[in-house]
């Protein structure tokens, strides 16, 4: 088990999914984890079950107010931020890109991309005023790959990868690394948005024949966050289940 002591870890969308389960792992290693959250109920109930200090933040990630407010919140309780996980995200619904709904393409954009820079933007200056931090951007296969039918949701994941890449670039002279992961699908809330014949497609295209587990995306993400990661940043890192061909 890595060691997260005296470490905090703000992981948006942290209330269930992947966000939950790399919370779990970071607190078994030690790390007090901060979670924000739309569904403030929920993350209240989860930072309960985690304990060791785990407290909640009510976070829309597509408005920097709310952001700006979460990370004020987080500083006055933790003291610092040593580890982002950005995990908060949405699928959108399934439809040709001619038919797309402008509105469902402008709101995926905006907590799927926007989001992710709003949390980042928050957190670097507190990562770079201590000189440590470690940065976990969640992205997607479809972000590499492209699905069909779901352009907002893999236009936006290949937004994601840019930004981390970019980021990580910027910060490479300091102990603060920024990478991000490419999941294939896991068996989460999110698959509510989607039609069924999105999800057998996805299915199909990992050679695993299996979706994910989230506890093996915790796992990756857990070293990502870790001091040990102390060399890799700006990259992509696969969880595709031999998907992905680059």
């Amino acid at each position: 088990m890595t060691d997260f002591t005296n470490q905090t870890a703000i992981i948006t969308g942290g209330a269930q999914g992947i966000g939950r389960a790399v919370a779990n792992r970071l607190a078994r290693g030690g790390a007090r984890i901060a979670i924000w959250d739309r569904d403030k109920a929920l993350a209240d109930e989860a930072a309960q079950e985690i304990g060791g200090g785990a407290f909640a933040c009510a976070v829309d990630v597509s408005d920097w107010a709310s952001v700006e407010a979460a990370m004020k919140t987080t500083l006055d309780t933790a003291g610092r931020a040593d580890i982002l996980v950005n995990s908060a995200g949405i699928a959108g619904s399934n439809s040709p890109l001619a038919d797309y709904p402008v509105e469902e393409f402008r709101q995926i954009t905006e907590i799927n991309l926007l989001g992710t820079f709003h949390v980042n933007r928050a957190v670097v200056p507190a990562m770079t005023d201590q000189g440590y931090g470690r940065i976990v951007n969640i992205a997607s296969v479809a972000g590499k790959e492209g699905n069909p039918n779901a352009s907002a949701y893999s236009a936006s994941k290949a937004g994601v990868m840019g930004l981390t890449k970019s980021l990580g670039k910027e910060l490479a002279g300091m102990d603060i690394a920024v990478n991000c992961v490419t999941p294939a699908a896991a068996r989460t809330r999110i698959f509510d948005q989607m039609k069924q014949e999105h999800i057998d497609y996805m299915l199909s295209k990992i050679p695993r024949g299996r979706f994910l587990e989230l506890d093996e995306a915790a796992a990756m993400i857990a070293w990502l966050c870790s001091k040990e990661n102390s060399f890799t940043t700006a990259s992509v890192f696969d969880l595709s289940g031999g998907r992905a061909t680059y």
